[in-house]
């Protein structure tokens, strides 16, 4: 069951999709240069943790039931569009008062951010966002046979997409955290706080305006 023929073909589908920038990425790279590698790592974790949730809802059905269900659909793509717009709106209206980015260690206005807020952040991007939920539920089957037992092996397959993504936003992390002086000057923090509201906004606009599939 682990290692089976439909293995590889899943782990190169997830890899391309890891790999892929969208608003795991984005979040990904505002909170490094916000809190340091540790609020970069506590990101990532806490996205890829979501994963399970989708895994797990898909295997037991519920994915189905959201799919179905007009209003629980809408009421998901509304939440988690409403989360992306608000974070986006609060690095917007930093830019709009003169503020950039606070880079780890090198801005002297930072506040020690605690570490339940980038664990909090990236795990309600990832829930909350309803085109995973569609994602998992027509993509895990494709790779579960009838006689799996459907809950292990979407948490197993949930594992694997868990470790690919984190080895590739944690190798951001790094990257990001190598450039934080240059992310500390005040154009480049104002320009990165300007740009990730911006494109978080855009990515909640996009989310609201999704049409349930079907």
């Amino acid at each position: 069951m682990l290692l089976d023929a439909q293995f590889w073909p899943f782990l190169l589908a997830i890899t391309l999709l890891s790999i892929t920038p969208g608003v795991d990425t984005l979040l990904v790279i505002r909170n490094t240069a916000r809190g340091g590698v540790r609020d970069g790592v506590a990101t990532s974790l806490a996205i890829c943790t979501g994963l399970f949730v989708h895994a797990a809802v898909s295997a037991l059905g519920i994915s189905l039931i959201l799919l179905q269900s007009a209003w629980a659909f809408a009421a998901l793509k509304l939440a988690g569009a409403g989360y992306l717009v608000w974070l986006g709106l609060a690095s917007l209206g930093a830019v709009r008062r003169g503020q950039g980015l606070p880079v780890a260690g090198l801005a002297t206005e930072r506040r020690q951010v605690p570490l339940w807020r980038p664990l909090r952040e990236g795990l309600l991007s990832n829930v909350l966002n309803p085109k995973t939920v569609v994602f998992y539920m027509a993509f895990l089957p494709q790779f579960i046979a009838p006689g799996d037992p459907a809950l292990a092996k979407s948490l197993w397959l949930a594992g694997v997409h868990f470790l690919v993504a984190n080895l590739w936003q944690i190798g951001v992390v790094l990257m990001v955290g190598r450039a934080g002086r240059w992310l500390a000057r005040p154009a480049v923090s104002r320009w990165l706080n300007g740009v990730t509201g911006a494109v978080l906004v855009g990515f909640g606009a996009k989310l609201a305006l999704t049409r349930a599939p079907g």
